[in-house]
């Protein structure tokens, strides 16, 4: 049989299975499926084409590698007792790391990734996430989000690396350590991934325009005229293609007023025959019934008006026998062409071919020591912490100490003292007691933000495994100096405790999606409390731990200094190593930092921009091993 050749050409392989498959098997491909409801016998019975892991789904708590590496296999045996047998993809949110999984290495969110501007540490970023995501068998990635936030208000605005589509199409370099860097010789819009278990496919989301939102409300609907659709929202879709991109995801919000899932002008006409984009096109989650208001309320049309759209792999993901029952109906009604159905079935096996999953698709082991070890991994943490050793494994201390490094780039020192000359940072290491307060300073899951091992994020220590900030303070001042914490002190308690300096962490609870939106972007109580109890009394220095800018000018006043950490991720080492010198402070803003919500939405070139910190503003610092003295 041709397709199982590796040796043919992609297009004859193509061309070889389509015409044994019958349209039963094609609409199981068309299928992804959440694990929960996926069997071995599920998937070789309904000729399931992917399974995926919503977030915070995994096959057990704390999860090890291996344990993800055999249930992906589990799936995988279902699908090679089909006839045919066509392998299923195994897809997973990867937006900071492979955040769903315990013990990986997460990154700082792109909201500060755009910080950095720098290209060559994003493809690094992406080669690491897809060693560590494929390290649990997994070949397929959710990631990464190109939306060009253009409100704050927006509970996805963590996702997006910026409000200027210039950086993020810088950004799209990611795409490039996630797949491999395309040949020069390969065809413009076809897919690529690179040989070998190291790499994944890649999906970049939501097209498009999630980020343009009316009030930032997600899934809500876009207004903008089709040039500010194509030169602000558009162009990191161009860029992204260029680089061999395998899928596209598809937004849950509407252009003004058409639901993108059921938007053929965009889908087809747009992306598919004038971009001739040649991967395929994945809805998002139960995003055709969300077609429909009420959700749900004529799926017979909701499905019509996806599959037509030019939609090509529809995560359900529950309700798959509805889903192909209803599909097959409208095929055999003539209702949708058969040639619709192969058209999205060719670029699914496409992109299967390009992954080499047919020659190889059941993972090993033999990668599962690059998500670290169950038994080590705090022993590890500590390590990397204090600086690496030699015990740590190099390529878990190169990821670590890549998101570390991350991490330092994408701070970004918004005041320094009252002048040029009457500084406060860097701290001096050496110091007779400091005192580091605040609801953020101790709590990991608060560092990391949403997407880290559950949906909507985590609080406290116990689900991830990194440094806290106030770990890392302690790991960096001199073994002399006293480091007290007090989560909220009162402000008697910090009067009368004589402390050099404070260093104060506060921010935003985690959120996800929906649960994000806001209308008045406040920091989470008691944070401002803590702030006006601390800084009010003695020298202080703010670091604010949120996924965009919030509400800070009336506090402004009393801080010596103020840092935007954004969500930092797993390593905070890094929010230590700039704070005390060891490395200066660099990151610009890519967002704009308004003064008050009733300026939104309010970006960079608006005529009525006037904001408290402007698009590309961010203080320097110079390194100093030592800190440095106030005496």
């Amino acid at each position: 049989m041709k397709y199982k050749d590796p040796k043919r050409p992609v297009g004859v392989r193509i061309k070889d299975l389509m015409k044994r498959m019958t349209l039963e098997e094609k609409i199981g491909q068309m299928s992804q499926i959440e694990r929960t409801v996926a069997t071995a016998d599920v998937v070789k019975k309904h000729f399931i084409g992917s399974v995926t892991s919503g977030g915070g789904s995994w096959p057990s708590p704390k999860a090890s590698a291996e344990t993800w590496v055999n249930m992906v296999n589990d799936f995988q045996k279902g699908s090679l007792s089909t006839r045919l047998g066509i392998s299923m993809i195994y897809g997973i949110d990867a937006v900071h790391g492979n955040n769903n999984v315990y013990n990986a290495t997460i990154f700082p969110h792109n909201v500060g990734l755009g910080v950095t501007r720098d290209p060559v540490l994003i493809r690094k970023i992406g080669a690491a996430t897809a060693l560590e995501v494929r390290a649990t068998g997994i070949p397929y990635v959710f990631a990464p989000c190109i939306a060009v936030c253009r409100d704050p208000r927006w509970g996805r605005c963590y996702e997006s690396y910026s409000e200027d589509q210039k950086i993020v199409q810088q950004m799209t370099d990611i795409i490039a350590g996630l797949q491999g860097k395309v040949p020069a010789n390969s065809r413009k819009g076809v897919p690529f991934v690179a040989a070998g278990n190291k790499n994944v496919a890649a999906c970049v989301k939501h097209y498009v325009g999630d980020g343009g939102t009316t009030k930032g409300i997600n899934e809500n609907n876009t207004v903008i005229d089709a040039h500010g659709l194509l030169s602000i929202h558009m162009p990191g879709y161009y860029t992204s293609i260029i680089k061999g991109l395998s899928t596209i995801m598809v937004s849950l919000s509407s252009w003004n007023g058409v639901k993108m899932h059921a938007n053929k002008n965009l889908i087809t006409g747009f992306l598919k025959n004038f971009v001739h984009f040649r991967g395929f096109v994945i809805s998002d989650w139960l995003a055709i019934d969300k077609i429909t208001t009420p959700e749900h309320a004529n799926y017979s049309y909701s499905v019509q008006a996806g599959v037509n759209a030019g939609i090509d792999m529809f995560m359900i993901p529950f309700n798959y026998t509805e889903f192909a029952d209803v599909l097959t109906h409208h095929v055999k009604n003539n209702v949708i062409s058969r040639s619709r159905i192969d058209d999205a079935v060719k670029r699914i096996l496409r992109v299967k071919f390009t992954m080499g999953i047919f020659e190889n698709p059941m993972a090993d082991l033999s990668l599962v020591d690059h998500l670290g070890s169950q038994e080590n991994c705090e022993e590890i943490t500590s390590a990397i912490a204090n600086r690496p050793v030699d015990f740590v494994p190099l390529f878990l201390q190169e990821h670590r100490e890549l998101a570390r490094e991350a991490v330092r780039k994408s701070l970004v020192l918004l005041k320094n003292g009252e002048s040029a000359d009457k500084t406060l940072l860097p701290l001096p290491k050496k110091a007779q007691k400091i005192l580091v307060a605040g609801s953020h300073a101790n709590n990991l899951g608060y560092q990391c933000g949403g997407w880290t091992s559950t949906w909507q994020g985590i609080t406290g220590n116990d689900l991830t495994v990194g440094t806290t900030i106030l770990k890392a303070i302690r790991n960096t001042v001199d073994a002399t100096t006293q480091v007290v914490f007090s989560e909220n002190p009162d402000p008697e308690f910090v009067k009368s405790n004589e402390f050099s300096y404070a260093i104060v962490v506060v921010g935003e609870h985690p959120y996800a999606e929906s649960f994000g939106d806001s209308m008045n972007l406040t920091i989470s109580m008691p944070g401002p409390n803590t702030i006006n109890n601390v800084c009010g009394a003695i020298k202080c220095v703010v670091v604010v731990v949120s996924g965009r800018p919030v509400v800070i000018q009336p506090y402004l006043a009393k801080m010596n200094a103020l840092v935007a950490a954004w969500l930092p991720g797993s390593e905070g080492q890094g929010v230590a190593d700039v704070l005390f010198g060891d490395y200066g402070f660099t990151g610009k803003l890519a967002r704009t930092w308004f003064k008050t919500v009733d300026q939104l939405p309010m970006t960079v070139g608006d005529r009525h921009y006037d904001p408290l910190f402007p698009f590309g503003f961010g203080l320097v610092t110079v390194p100093s091993t030592q800190g440095r003295s106030w005496a």
